[in-house]
């Protein structure tokens, strides 16, 4: 480990005795590291100089996603505290909606997915918010992929009256979910657009609490916004 870092503060390269002299280790056994870490990939040799490997740049990686998802988990929870709802976060990744993160409590739990989120997307805040960031072409794909199918007596009929509400949908502005997806409950969601990503930030409540939900979401949005520019980067992680 000492010798792949050592061999990491060096952009150009290191021959094996300036690292054998910064590690402390006698030469013959920084030679006989050296040799097996690039036999395993973590590093590469080049004209007697050596340099970080494939398999230690995809543990770099690894690495650098995972402090990018702990960077969204974190602010999710912070929201569900401070605004005392459940807070999902969720994307449009390769043709399909992924709910990535979801932060709650005992005591304001999470909706259940009770209905495959992928393949009801007409229904839940969540999809409705991912699908009215998409172009038309876009949308219409997905729909035939997953038709439009009442689930609970409030849900859209048919794909020809949810897109006519996504036209509607006014950029950057709340999609308000009612007793759609799950009796009891109303959902709400937000938009967030990085580059070609189309993301969201959403909440659940009660339907008894329904009074709460354009206050809690109109808070997500103002904290959202606050924070966007640190999330940037963890958008797609």
């Amino acid at each position: 480990m000492r010798l792949l870092e050592s061999v990491a503060a060096h952009e150009h390269g290191a021959p094996a005795k300036q690292l054998a002299r910064e590690t402390g280790l006698a030469l013959p056994t920084a030679y006989h590291l050296l040799r097996t870490l690039v036999h395993e990939g973590y590093l590469r040799r080049d004209k007697g100089l050596f340099f970080l490997g494939e398999a230690a740049e995809r543990l770099s990686s690894s690495g650098a996603q995972q402090k990018r998802r702990s960077t969204v988990v974190d602010a999710l929870a912070h929201w569900r505290d401070a605004i005392g709802v459940p807070v999902y976060y969720a994307m449009y990744s390769d043709g399909e909606i992924e709910v990535m993160c979801v932060s709650d409590t005992p005591g304001n739990p999470a909706v259940e997915e009770w209905a495959d989120f992928r393949e009801t997307g007409h229904a839940h805040a969540i999809g409705q918010c991912l699908l009215s960031q998409l172009d038309e072409g876009a949308r219409r794909d997905h729909l035939d992929r997953y038709p439009v199918q009442p689930i609970t007596p409030y849900t859209a009929r048919d794909s020809h009256a949810l897109l006519r509400r996504l036209t509607r949908m006014r950029r950057m502005e709340p999609v308000i979910e009612r007793q759609e997806y799950a009796l009891g409950t109303v959902c709400a969601a937000i938009p967030i657009t990085v580059g070609t990503t189309a993301a969201t930030m959403a909440i659940s409540l009660p339907v008894h609490q329904e009074d709460r939900l354009l206050g809690a979401v109109r808070q997500l949005q103002s904290e959202v916004g606050r924070m966007l520019g640190s999330l940037a980067i963890s958008i797609s992680i």
